[in-house]
């Protein structure tokens, strides 16, 4: 991992602090291809919307998954926000990516994917780990999986 890896993943874990999920706290960085930061995101609420309710923490019958927006997606819609390109940019994430987000992240222009490695079983998401390693290597994203730091 080259220091610049390292910074990028130690800022994935100050951003993924800021998440209010109370079970999962995950990180995103979007930045070009001179290490400028381009845009953050972190695993949470939408901008404006109650976050204290009890109920919508909720894994019972789905109910967070309805709720909370992931970190890459938010990284991208910041991006989005901000009137920033994610043409040819690489993403920093603490975590693999579901398949949702590997859509986000191919329909973003991004090209390239660093995360900690996809864990090795995770019955929740296996399904979704897999359809994402298959769209992510189809659509030409160069995907680095690194040990946690």
């Amino acid at each position: 991992m080259s220091p610049w890896e390292a910074r990028f993943f130690q800022l994935c874990a100050l951003v993924a602090s800021w998440s209010d999920d109370r079970s999962r706290q995950v990180g995103a960085v979007i930045v070009d291809t001179e290490n400028n930061v381009l845009s953050i995101g972190y695993n949470g609420f939408p901008r404006r919307v109650d976050s204290v309710r009890s109920h919508r923490h909720s894994r019972e019958g789905g109910e967070k998954y309805l709720w909370i927006e992931h970190a890459e997606r938010n990284a991208i819609y910041s991006a989005v926000r901000s009137g920033a390109s994610t043409r040819g940019a690489r993403m920093f994430v603490s975590l693999f990516p579901c398949a949702d987000c590997a859509r986000a992240i191919i329909q973003s222009g991004i090209l390239e994917l660093n995360c900690f490695a996809r864990p090795l079983s995770d019955e929740r998401f296996d399904k979704s780990f897999d359809v994402a390693t298959t769209m992510l290597l189809e659509a030409g994203v160069t995907v680095n999986q690194f040990a946690k730091i």
